[in-house]
């Protein structure tokens, strides 16, 4: 797919603008290209129990996915430094769930760029084996649905 990268970036440092991170200092934007061109932007979001705070790759992910979103191009994500911004363990995580191949643009303060692949960021992701493994063809279409019952 073909795109404008300046796009996606400007895209990522607007959504930069809007975080909110009193703690850390640190303001990250990302924005997220789908397959169908749509773009989906994200900021990350701290909060006192920092537990509870959340990155803009994974803020961009979730508005896509909610959306109906579920086929990816591309992910830029940039911060206020001079070193590239990498995105955090939990969220190559929750990425390589939906898009191992996604194209990561890990930018700096000054749109400069180092790209990289989910799967690149992330060589052995987590991935359930088995029954376990969710039919993502399934999940489109509405929940997956449980045939053994839950043992509580």
């Amino acid at each position: 797919m073909q795109f404008p990268v300046e796009k996606l970036i400007n895209t990522a440092r607007a959504a930069r603008e809007k975080a909110y991170a009193p703690y850390s200092g640190f303001s990250v934007g990302a924005a997220l290209l789908t397959q169908a061109g749509r773009l989906y932007s994200g900021c990350n979001i701290e909060n006192a129990s920092y537990g509870l705070s959340i990155c803009a790759e994974r803020v961009a992910l979730f508005k896509a996915v909610s959306n109906g979103e579920r086929e990816f191009a591309a992910l830029a994500v940039i911060w206020d430094d001079r070193e590239y911004c990498a995105p955090c363990g939990a969220c190559r995580q929750v990425l390589a769930e939906f898009a191992p191949d996604l194209a990561v643009y890990m930018c700096n303060d000054r749109g400069d760029y180092r790209v990289q692949t989910v799967a690149g960021l992330l060589p052995e992701a987590f991935q359930l084996k088995g029954e376990e493994t969710v039919d993502r063809e399934a999940s489109r279409s509405g929940p997956v649905r449980v045939t053994e019952p839950v043992e509580r």
